[in-house]
């Protein structure tokens, strides 16, 4: 067979960034091509010349764990800059007061970078590429240029300030926060309840530390130093959390010792290495600056706030500010956090397996104690160690039993919880994942359902009254908890039989399958449940599930279509408790059916009436799962792989004619690369990482070839649909592209439509 082309794409990311071709390109081309993800980094990175005042608007730096926002100190915009300090570790330990008070994340404090003078401007750059806050700043009285990170492995916070002859007196204060729950700002304090001690700051051999007692034992502790070299001072700052012990203090120093023994530059270059390693697992490259741009912030976002070891993602990732929402919570906002980890490639970062497998213990304890034997949930809100402690709309929301308020019988969350473990399962196909986790986990969460599944007159399996999420009101049949318990026993059978387990329960779950209630409906489409219509403005779409992300309802026949589309209108044309996730909802559901223009339209809506200047999101209080599920939409347009077949440009808007992906990681354990050049597919390239069943919609027109990695033929067969099967091996590769046609394959960034403004605050 003659070569398919000069030109080879890299199975995975080079060293030089998976753009290096065999031969054929000028030396200029290969100079500019050489390292796309250079190029769009660069261009993602965010601004500042006006001065950030709120966690909305500033820079933010962390690596899952210890947290800094910055922007202008509050009361005193002219005089300091607010560096602040948290940790997503750092809790209290007080069961008795519920996830909400007793066990909530708590405040760690703040520094001000305080100059000798007024400041009169700033120029920042978050560089993405190094995760590192660049610039200056300008007073009155001179300048201070600065550079700061929060090392990825070290984890501390390190700013590197050289000022000019005026600024030399400059001078860093911490200042230590008030180590009581945020909702206390909010909510009145459960009886009894009281916030901790005051820190204790004391010096140890030239390091600042300042101990937060807590009462329920143990403690958190902020170390610092400042080193001067030269005419540079660099300040070290390290948080340890410890409990029951007290061992955070001699760990917080014993931190800070070391990594201020290191040059700025030197503690650097690890921290951006592992940054750059991670930008290279995948790419993305699309024609709307702007909306390219606020993608790869997202993964910066995501990698800053989460580490497969680190706590599941609270409401404020590690940035912690006041908020209503101190803790974790399992009935959205984790889940939307966490999708966009499997389709950029980025399992390294999913704590969602890790933490209930790990904690699996604790989830039998939030179910009533007649049912602990054999079941499992998890409620509205936990802490890092999935517990909720006391349960009541003032301290915590517990699991609830269907039929009873209270407590709120909410009870679908775990098995929402463990479509993500599923997803991480798919995405890798790691047999282990099954096996140890999800198999066993959402075993047990769906016997908690049968133990409440009663036959009516209907002959029909029918759930008594629960509670679909944020809508308010019981309901008997209530969709979220009917469509989660579909899936669940649709998805523990295909796993007993990947697994080879002959279940006991097994008929049980058929008997589901065959007998349990249609979905609620009416005339507007899907309702909350039997007992209550879809009637009022609703930001979250709990009774929708089984369109999205479920992909139960995918509008294979004309009925199911419109039944979908009928409910996604009424869903969103409710104008009133509308929020940015519901926009971001509604543009995966029209990817889902093949509108690129609605979804990219959903977009515009999200950024221009909910995105912050930062790409931060805030509703009551500071929340993260938004932007981050909008990175998850532009996955669903780009590329979906449900029902086992990896749909290549599903729902592209016209206006995006040309898009460049790679390494993108789909359901199967396949990597995609493809390209599309006015308006066109010209190459679809997928990589086997598990020999799955290979079936791609690859969506070029006409007749097509597929060759292997060394240019050979490859069979396939027609699978319908515009599909086609092949069979790959671990290991090998497929590369589809028209018949007879030699397309360029190189990786590279695709030109922008036109010019869009920069992220942050710019002039």
């Amino acid at each position: 067979m003659p070569s398919p082309s000069r030109r080879t794409v890299l199975a995975t990311g080079s060293a030089l960034g998976g753009a290096l071709l065999a031969g054929g390109l000028s030396a200029q081309a290969a100079d500019r091509e050489a390292d796309p993800w250079k190029a769009v980094l660069d261009d993602a990175d965010l601004v500042w010349q006006r001065m950030p005042k709120t966690w909305y608007e500033g820079p933010y730096l962390g690596n899952g764990f210890l947290g800094s926002g910055i922007y202008a100190e509050p009361g005193a915009e002219t005089k300091a800059v607010r560096f602040n300090v948290q940790h997503s570790e750092v809790q209290d330990h007080r069961p008795e007061f519920g996830s909400l008070f007793g066990l909530a994340r708590l405040p760690i404090g703040y520094f001000t970078l305080e100059p000798v003078g007024t400041i009169t401007g700033l120029d920042w750059r978050l560089g993405l590429r190094d995760a590192e806050l660049t610039g200056t700043l300008t007073t009155d009285r001179g300048t201070l240029t600065l550079r700061a990170l929060v090392h990825n492995s070290r984890s501390v916070l390190a700013v590197d300030v050289t000022p000019s002859a005026g600024e030399r007196d400059f001078r860093w204060v911490f200042h230590p926060a008030d180590a009581i729950s945020p909702r206390a700002a909010f909510k009145p304090l459960p009886d009894g309840y009281q916030g901790n001690p005051p820190a204790e700051v004391t010096e140890h051999e030239g390091i600042q530390a300042a101990v937060q007692p807590l009462l329920s034992g143990g403690q958190h502790a902020t170390a610092w130093r400042e080193r001067t070299r030269g005419t540079t001072r660099t300040l070290y700052v390290h948080v340890a959390h410890s409990y029951p012990k007290s061992t955070a203090l001699d760990r917080a120093l014993a931190a800070v010792r070391g990594a201020s023994a290191l040059p700025y530059d030197r503690l650097a270059d690890a921290h951006r290495s592992w940054w750059h390693a991670f930008y290279r697992k995948s790419f993305l490259s699309l024609p709307d600056a702007r909306i390219q741009r606020f993608y790869w912030i997202q993964l910066y976002k995501t990698a800053s706030a989460a580490r497969r070891d680190a706590p599941v993602m609270a409401t404020s990732g590690p940035w912690l500010e006041s908020t209503p929402w101190p803790n974790t919570w399992w009935n959205l906002n984790v889940q939307l956090e966490y999708w966009l980890i499997h389709g950029s490639n980025h399992l390294e970062l999913d704590a969602v397996t890790r933490a209930l497998s790990e904690f699996r213990d604790n989830l039998s304890k939030e179910v009533a104690p007649q049912y602990r034997a054999d079941s499992l949930g998890i409620p509205r809100t936990t802490d890092p160690h999935l517990v909720n402690g006391a349960a009541g709309t003032l301290t915590g929301y517990g699991v609830g039993i269907p039929g009873q308020d209270p407590p709120t019988p909410e009870v679908g969350n775990l098995t929402w919880a463990l479509h993500n473990v599923w997803l991480s399962y798919r995405h890798t196909m790691d047999e282990s994942i099954l096996r140890d986790v999800l198999f066993p986990l959402l075993r047990k969460a769906i016997t908690y359902y049968l133990h409440f599944l009663e036959p009516g007159t209907d002959g029909k399996l029918h759930l008594p009254a629960t509670f679909s999420p944020e809508y308010g009101g019981n309901t008997r049949d209530c969709n979220y908890d009917l469509m989660l318990l579909t899936w669940g026993c649709r998805t523990l059978l295909e796993s007993a039989e990947l697994l080879g387990t002959d279940d006991e329960l097994a008929p049980r779950w058929r008997a589901v399958l065959a007998k349990r209630v249609a979905y609620p409906t009416d005339a507007n489409g899907f309702m909350i449940g039997a007992d209550i219509p879809f009637a009022k403005s609703h930001r979250h779409y709990s009774h929708l599930l089984a369109v999205y992300p479920l992909y139960e309802l995918t509008g294979r026949t004309p009925h199911e279509r419109a039944l979908i589309e009928k409910s996604l209108a009424h869903w969103v044309g409710f104008e009133g408790a509308l929020q940015g996730y519901t926009f971001t909802g509604a543009a995966s559901m029209s990817a889902l059916l093949g509108k690129g223009e609605d979804a990219l339209r959903y977009l515009g809506e999200l950024m221009t009436r909910f995105i912050q200047a930062n790409t931060m999101y805030k509703e009551s209080g500071p929340v993260i799962e938004t932007p981050l599920s909008a990175a998850q939409s532009l996955h669903d347009m780009i590329c979906q792989s449900w029902g086992g077949v990896v749909r290549v440009f599903p729902a592209l808007p016209a206006a995006w004619a040309d898009l460049t992906v790679h390494n993108f990681r789909t359901q199967g354990a396949f990597l995609l690369s493809a390209v599309r050049r006015g308006g066109v597919t010209r190459w679809v390239r997928l990589v086997s990482e598990a020999g799955a069943p290979c079936v791609v919609r690859h969506g070029i027109a006409g007749p097509v070839e597929v060759r292997d990695g060394r240019g050979r033929a490859l069979r396939y067969s027609d699978a319908g649909d515009g599909a086609i099967q092949v069979a790959l091996g671990k290991g090998e590769s497929a590369l589809i592209t028209a018949k007879g046609d030699r397309p360029d394959l190189t990786i590279a960034p695709v030109r922008p439509n036109e010019a869009a403004a920069r992220w942050g605050l710019p002039a």
